[in-house]
């Protein structure tokens, strides 16, 4: 064979790889994605009001409880309801913070662990508690650095509840500033609700986050807990959510009053150090999705390397054609879901955000092979 045909081999190589990442891509958009674009909960014919417990964890947190508990304990909610907060072994001011906060919010319940648990690194032993200590049977769980976006979001959390459901998946926003590593974080937030939620609509639940999340105390006894991963410091929310999801028991909650609130990290190694932390748990998902989320990943990894290498090894009237019309319907999904979790400020930098996810994998990408560290702090 000679060199020039031997070129154009590789070059139709080069462009026919182009559109297999551009298919798989496709795929997820049009199959998972797209999914959020259309979504609407389903209206009610009876609307119920439940009996619902709020659990915070806490350790040397006073800074951020004082910030942001009081948002939860004004929540606009007449039906039963009560706040727990496990302060969980805390040095600083948190024992007495929650001492004066408590005569004045009689709804709020303090538990106290004075001795850490043996064998069961991680927040899950004071969540156990929480949860165990719960009088009702809907729990709502959120973290200390976290304020609810509205009075009411006790409210929205249990009304999407109903005779099926059993979890409720809620989104955690970040607050908004100029910086760039804000859009950044709040990108990778919103990325990954995007893929979280649309698998939930796809009835293959594989996680919620902590910061907004909320089940029966049925399910958690019934699973017996977070026993079965007990050892591992991560994983209170998304195992135990991949573990106790069916394709009927999950809904998602998409009410902007749902949505709670969070600090983003004001530096990218507090920010890749809380990345690193939530990635070690990937490694114990379900093969289905450890395939389906590795194959997304891989694809948008290597998408923009593809179209710039078959754009000139190959031709790039084709390749720009392919890759335009790609944009499109990326650019209509993400323009609409973004307005969904009320993201829509990033929606002009999508493409240059969906760009940089080549470096974020680069970035984080080792992370999945690190082992977990114990203390959930």
């Amino acid at each position: 064979m000679s060199f020039s045909k031997l070129l154009t081999h590789w070059q139709l190589l080069v462009f026919i790889f182009f559109c297999v990442l551009l298919g798989i891509r496709l795929f997820y958009f049009l199959f998972f994605f797209v999914r959020l674009v259309f979504y609407k909960a389903k209206p009610k014919s009876i609307s119920r009001t439940n009996a619902v417990s709020v659990v915070i964890c806490a350790r040397d947190e006073a800074a951020n409880l004082a910030k942001n508990l009081p948002g939860v304990l004004v929540q606009k909610y007449n039906s039963t309801h009560e706040i727990i907060v496990v302060n969980d072994n805390s040095y600083d001011e948190t024992k007495y913070l929650l001492e004066e906060i408590k005569k004045e919010f009689k709804q709020m319940q303090v538990v106290e662990l004075m001795q850490e648990a043996k064998m069961i690194p991680g927040k899950k032993f004071p969540l156990s508690i929480g949860i165990k200590t719960a009088k009702y049977e809907i729990v709502l769980l959120t973290d200390a650095d976290c304020v609810p976006a509205s009075e009411n979001w006790i409210n929205s959390m249990q009304d999407v509840y109903d005779d099926e459901t059993e979890i409720v998946l809620g989104y955690g926003a970040y607050h908004k500033n100029n910086t760039f590593l804000n859009k950044l974080i709040r990108w990778e937030t919103y990325h990954s609700a995007l893929q979280y939620m649309s698998y939930a609509l796809a009835g293959t639940t594989y996680m919620g986050v902590g910061r907004n999340l909320s089940y029966k105390k049925a399910i958690f006894y019934r699973h017996k807990g977070f026993s079965a991963h007990n050892n591992i410091p991560g994983g209170d929310d998304d195992l135990f959510i991949k573990m106790a999801a069916t394709n009927k028991n999950v809904k998602i909650n998409l009410d902007k009053e749902s949505f709670t609130l969070s600090s983003a990290p004001d530096s990218f190694l507090k920010w890749k150090k809380q990345k690193n932390r939530h990635y070690t748990t990937s490694k114990y998902y379900r093969t289905l999705h450890k395939f389906l989320l590795g194959m997304y990943a891989l694809s948008q990894f290597l998408f923009y390397p593809a179209f710039v290498a078959a754009a000139f090894l190959y031709d790039w009237k084709i390749s720009l054609a392919l890759f335009g019309s790609f944009v499109l319907i990326q650019g209509f999904i993400y323009n609409k879901t973004m307005k969904q979790f009320g993201e829509k400020d990033l929606f002009p930098f999508f493409l240059l955000l969906d760009v940089w996810m080549f470096f974020y994998y680069i970035i984080f990408a080792p992370s999945l092979l690190m082992k977990p560290k114990a203390s959930w702090k």
